[in-house]
């Protein structure tokens, strides 16, 4: 089992509690718990990455952004420790890409996956349909790239597959993913397959994806026009084999089964409270609601509880001087929430691999440049 406390950089920081829009002159880095276990399977083809203060691009104004991301994978891990590994800082790159000025070549309507640009101003552009365009291009050429690093390097780490593996290996290895980019202002999603990214605003779950099974209307007649069969076995499953319908790797099940995401921006309100980004080892036993319900009791508890095995890792009474030191223990509030939400998957009888991330909205360590110093 894979256990993660807060994600926080090091150095003096102090609490900034119900702030979801960073202060000027500093960065708010979010709590984060994240809980990866291989359940009752043999094997763990799960994996989760928490990149805090990733970059700080010009489309987020030279605000820093925060990365966190699920992939479910399936045939072997390749491609889910490919995006766990190289996901975010391929979408690094993309996101220093970006300009500000304005691009005359590119018109209206166009699917160009050349860098985007933004037009000049000092905050977001009045129509911010233009920003929500760039983070689309943005986020779809990340996973595109993310899969051809993945079709072009093997499991032992060969680029090329000058190594002799058996490179069949990776054309029936694939994987889910969700990535998740906070910034001070909204919350962008990129999702390819069926895990899953919630929000929960003011009482209620708000989706941030939407699962890809073939049986989906817009799916499977996008399968059906490219040639493919979705099939019913025990599921819907693309050419009787694949329960989803889009995912990173699979060449074998190609055009059938495409990479491209679907991207969802939402702008970030102070009613928010939590995210939760989880594959389908907890989503196949519980309800959003449900894994909502726990989640917000466990980030209203006054201090840590114990983690699964009965680590209860360090904690603190809460108070105004120690409210730092509380957060930033092991387990946080965050990370208790996941272990939570992973127990309960297995007391349901969950029988994959199980990835949890929380993601507290409320909570925040703010630190500045000076920090660092």
């Amino acid at each position: 089992m894979q256990m993660g406390g807060s994600a926080a950089p090091a150095g003096p920081s102090r609490m900034v509690p119900n702030a979801p829009v960073v202060e000027a002159g500093g960065v708010a880095v979010p709590v984060v718990g994240a809980v990866a276990v291989a359940g009752r399977q043999r094997e763990m083809e799960d994996a989760v990455a928490i990149q805090t203060n990733l970059c700080s691009p010009v489309i987020n104004r030279g605000r820093p952004v925060h990365f966190f991301g699920v992939y479910d994978g399936h045939g072997g891990d390749h491609f889910a420790l490919t995006c766990k590994e190289k996901m975010h800082e391929i979408l690094k790159e993309e996101l220093m890409r970006v300009a500000m000025q304005p691009n005359p070549m590119r018109r209206a309507g166009s699917t160009s996956m050349a860098a985007p640009r933004l037009p000049p101003a000092p905050g977001l552009p009045a129509d911010e349909s233009l920003l929500q365009e760039a983070w689309r291009v943005v986020i779809t050429r990340c996973f595109s790239k993310t899969e051809m690093v993945g079709l072009h390097t093997c499991g032992c780490g060969s680029v090329g597959f000058r190594c002799g593996c058996n490179r069949s290996l990776v054309a029936y290895s694939g994987t889910t993913a969700v990535a998740v980019v906070l910034t001070d202002t909204h919350i962008v999603v990129g999702n390819c397959g069926d895990s899953r990214a919630i929000l929960y605003r003011g009482g209620r779950v708000v989706p941030l994806t939407f699962d890809h099974k073939p049986d989906r209307a817009d799916e499977k007649a996008r399968i059906l026009a490219t040639g493919g069969r979705v099939l019913n076995m025990d599921c819907a499953r693309v050419e009787g084999i694949l329960a989803m319908s889009r995912a990173i790797g699979d060449r074998y099940l190609k055009p059938y089964v495409i990479s491209e995401p679907e991207v969802t921006f939402t702008r970030r309100d102070q009613e928010d409270e939590f995210l939760i980004l989880a594959t389908d080892g907890l989503w196949d036993v519980m309800s959003t609601e449900m894994a909502c319900r726990v989640t917000h009791q466990c980030l209203k508890e006054p201090r840590a509880t114990a983690a699964p095995g009965g680590s209860e890792g360090l904690s603190f009474p809460p108070s105004s001087e120690n409210a730092l030191e509380s957060e930033m223990s092991f387990p946080s509030r965050s990370a208790s929430a996941a272990a939570l939400l992973t127990r309960l998957a297995l007391a349901r009888n969950s029988t994959d691999n199980i990835c949890v991330v929380v993601v507290d909205l409320k909570r925040a360590v703010m630190w500045t440049a000076d920090d660092d110093n």
